[in-house]
């Protein structure tokens, strides 16, 4: 591992000049051009591990807008961590995984009924050249069609799901709404419920569809290494993708996004639940719902950033897991 504190004179804009695709390098937080975690731009996906791939997604909120810049936010707000591999974890990801950022995805939003198939399609092609996707939102609706690309290679999944709604409400037609799509991931069989669990739910939902729940008030009184044990035995052994929604985290902790509820968690606690779940097999992941123009001081974005930090480093244990 290079040493992330060796100011000697290097290219800078990592974003482009990075030399390899795996470690950690030192640059400036305030300047360079601002890719996940200073990990390259690039759209060759040869021997690349994690393509992190953005959704800039608005169009199916209920209540404010604003995701659409969320991709951009997190990519900002990684750069004052890019100068080392995430804490506390005893390894940094980026020197076992090959990571890329690959941009976002091209889809026209005056075409609001092509956009699903254009995310099934472009990720598809993503984890087809056998790269697994670290996706930043984009409102949450962008899971739905991301599941069915993932669901596609890994059959069904078990879904770690960290939210402040349940996302099961009932829907008709092939409408687009983030608070839908997981009744849609259910009914077309992409997920199996019963290996599955919600974790900080903090709304009324009158059929959770067999989801098992893990609400704020249980998350507060239990603690998180008990909240992560009860999920580990819930998902099993089987695949399983983690989609985070930053409205799972306080106002007070999160207040850039689209649908906030008080009563959530706590960075730390979202943080340390993640970090307790090394050794579920984590195929896909993705943060979703993170609202830069609501947002205070990088708040919410510093919180996205970290977490995808701890969702990729978790993909790396499942991996090394795997003999990957």
């Amino acid at each position: 591992m290079s040493d992330p504190l060796d100011l000697t004179p290097k290219l800078g804009d990592l974003a482009f000049t990075r030399a390899a695709d795996r470690g950690t390098e030192m640059e400036a937080t305030y300047a360079g051009a601002l890719s996940f975690m200073r990990r390259r731009y690039t759209r060759d996906l040869t021997d690349v591990n994690v393509a992190v791939w953005g959704i800039p997604l608005d169009l199916t909120v209920t209540n404010r807008p604003g995701t659409r810049f969320g991709p951009r936010g997190i990519r900002a707000a990684s750069a004052h961590m890019a100068w080392s591999g995430p804490w506390p974890w005893d390894f940094d990801p980026y020197e076992q995984l090959s990571v890329i950022d690959y941009g976002d995805c091209l889809f026209d939003p005056g075409r609001p009924t092509e956009i699903p198939g254009r995310i099934v399609e472009q990720a598809g092609a993503i984890l087809d050249a056998g790269a697994a996707l670290l996706t930043l939102g984009g409102d949450h609706y962008i899971t739905y069609p991301l599941l069915k690309a993932h669901a596609a290679r890994h059959g069904k999944l078990s879904v770690i799901q960290f939210d402040a709604h349940t996302d099961t409400w009932a829907d008709e037609g092939d409408r687009l709404d983030h608070g839908t799509m997981m009744w849609y991931a259910a009914r077309d069989g992409l997920v199996e419920p019963s290996r599955s669990v919600q974790v900080g739910i903090r709304t009324h939902n009158p059929d959770p569809l067999g989801f098992n729940i893990i609400n704020a008030i249980e998350v507060q009184k239990s603690g998180p290494e008990a909240v992560a044990a009860k999920v580990k035995s819930i998902v099993g052994d089987g695949p399983c993708y983690i989609t985070f929604d930053i409205d799972c985290l306080d106002p007070s902790t999160a207040p850039g996004t689209g649908t906030p509820v008080p009563g959530g968690l706590t960075s730390y606690q979202a943080q340390e639940i993640l970090r307790n779940l090394a050794g579920v097999d984590v195929v896909g992941m993705d943060v979703v719902e993170v609202s830069p123009p609501y947002d205070h001081a990088e708040i919410t974005t510093l919180a996205g950033a970290a977490i995808a930090n701890d969702l990729l480093a978790l993909h790396a244990v499942a991996r090394r897991r795997r003999g990957g």
